[in-house]
């Protein structure tokens, strides 16, 4: 197809997660403007760093005034999963030159790579044309979102209390849903929810994020293929 095609396929198909994403970046945008942040900087913030959950981590430790490496740290075992994400769309982008990697890790969110990789699973090319699609109808979706979020946060005195907070972990629940025909997939959530759970009650958030990761990704790399499964796919 041509990259114009392509461009097409992937604003499709990036329309849909981005539509899905669009309450948590407004969402986002309240939270930001309620934690003490003007609505300059809490555009500027999606703009540049344009990763929802630890932006949101990131604006409730500045409204709690911790220390900053606090929350470096926090940001970074939130984002952790990102690492692993990388490692597992290398492979699939490897035919894009070094300038198109570093737009294509910049804009590697959730549901960018559960995207790329449910494309690639199905043999089809992941072009650097569809990948651009993808992320930008989601990188601009969200940023809108971001802002009209941050105009209007004032009119929401308490998110919580409007059950605004149950947003996040929804949409990721979505993400692992689409997954559920994958090999080994409910051992492998189930010992991640399990380690996660654990984790929030010995150790505490956010680590909780990226220590449920790990005990998939251990359970993953000790289980055998399912290969009946696989055939039958």
């Amino acid at each position: 197809m041509s990259e114009k095609t392509e461009f097409s396929s992937g604003l499709k198909s990036g329309l849909i997660p981005a539509l899905s994403a669009a309450p948590f970046g407004m969402l986002f945008g309240a939270v930001a403007v309620a934690q003490g942040q003007s609505v300059f900087e809490t555009a500027l913030m999606s703009i540049t760093i344009f990763a929802g959950a630890s932006q949101l981590v990131g604006v409730e430790l500045f409204g709690q005034r911790v220390a900053p490496w606090l929350i470096i740290a926090s940001i970074v075992a939130v984002n952790f999963r990102h690492v692993l994400y990388s490692a597992a769309l290398t492979p699939v982008i490897a035919h894009f030159s070094l300038p198109k990697k570093l737009t294509a890790f910049f804009l590697m969110t959730d549901p960018q790579f559960a995207e790329a990789l449910k494309r690639h699973e199905r043999e089809e090319r992941v072009t650097f044309s569809w990948y651009l699609g993808a992320g930008l109808v989601l990188y601009v979706l969200w940023n809108i979102m971001t802002l009209i979020g941050a105009t209007l946060g004032g009119l929401i005195s308490d998110p919580d209390a409007l059950g605004l907070d149950v947003l996040l972990p929804i949409y990721f629940l979505s993400l692992v849903i689409g997954f559920r025909k994958r090999p080994n997939f409910l051992p492998v959530v189930a010992i991640s929810a399990l380690g996660s759970i654990l984790a929030y009650a010995t150790i505490g958030s956010p680590w909780h994020v990226s220590i449920g990761a790990v005990a998939g990704i251990l359970l993953a790399a000790i289980l055998p293929p399912d290969t009946k499964k696989e055939a039958a796919q």
